[in-house]
């Protein structure tokens, strides 16, 4: 599995063109991807509905195992779903704060699905929680924008989360951003203590995704292979 205390550009497939996803998350993986963010919604705890466990399936198929499959769970009651992702090769999974009142357990049940274990809290939420876990997290999640949809403005005030967050948490959990994070915003997100950045419409959107991938690594203070 990834490092944890590696710094990471995720490039989400939320901006991917899904008819060839294979092919396009093989063209940033080729530029030095290690991890793909892989957005799940169901159209309750966010408007969209995207992908599954099917969808992850076939990705997990289609790249190296050494490739970490970044799994974020935008969905209501994440701990019915938890085992179908896992069996489905997800490395990491990801849930948010305000989708269950179990975010103990469902930490634990990550855990014990061989993934690593993460939660997420959205603009509006307290960061609070982290600390309540802390023993469980593998990483934190500070969404940058309010989910469901790509291309979106960072919002300033989630750097200061990040801060909070890291504060509370130490070197030792992974802090992801999601959410107007590009070459500009990533060296933003770093100072303020982000070590995996999550990038979609802003590597998958532009006219050339393996080079804007780099762009945004190199921004972020992310080795990249030559």
């Amino acid at each position: 599995m990834s490092p944890l205390n590696h710094r990471h550009v995720a490039p989400s497939i939320l901006s991917a063109d899904l008819a060839n996803l294979a092919d396009d998350v093989r063209r940033v993986v080729d530029a030095g991807a290690t991890v793909i963010h892989f957005d799940v919604m169901d159209g309750q705890f966010v408007p969209p509905i995207t992908v599954g466990p099917v969808v992850l399936g076939a990705l997990r198929d289609a790249l190296p195992e050494s490739i970490y499959l970044d799994v974020h769970l935008m969905i209501e009651t994440p701990e019915r779903q938890i085992e179908d992702f896992a069996s489905a090769g997800a490395d990491g999974i990801t849930f948010h704060a305000e989708a269950t009142p179990h975010a103990h357990r469902v930490l634990h049940q990550i855990r014990e699905a061989d993934c690593r274990a993460g939660l997420a809290v959205c603009p509006a939420t307290p960061p609070g929680i982290f600390e309540e876990v802390a023993d469980l997290l593998d990483l934190a999640l500070v969404m940058t924008v309010n989910p469901g949809w790509g291309g979106q403005s960072l919002i300033p005030s989630t750097l200061e989360k990040v801060k909070t967050v890291r504060s509370m948490l130490g070197p030792d959990v992974a802090i992801q951003v999601d959410g107007g994070v590009d070459a500009e915003t990533a060296p933003l997100c770093a100072d303020a203590g982000a070590t995996w950045f999550v990038a979609g419409s802003a590597v998958f959107g532009a006219d050339d995704p393996a080079a804007s991938y780099q762009a945004i690594a190199a921004a972020a203070g992310v080795a990249v292979r030559a």
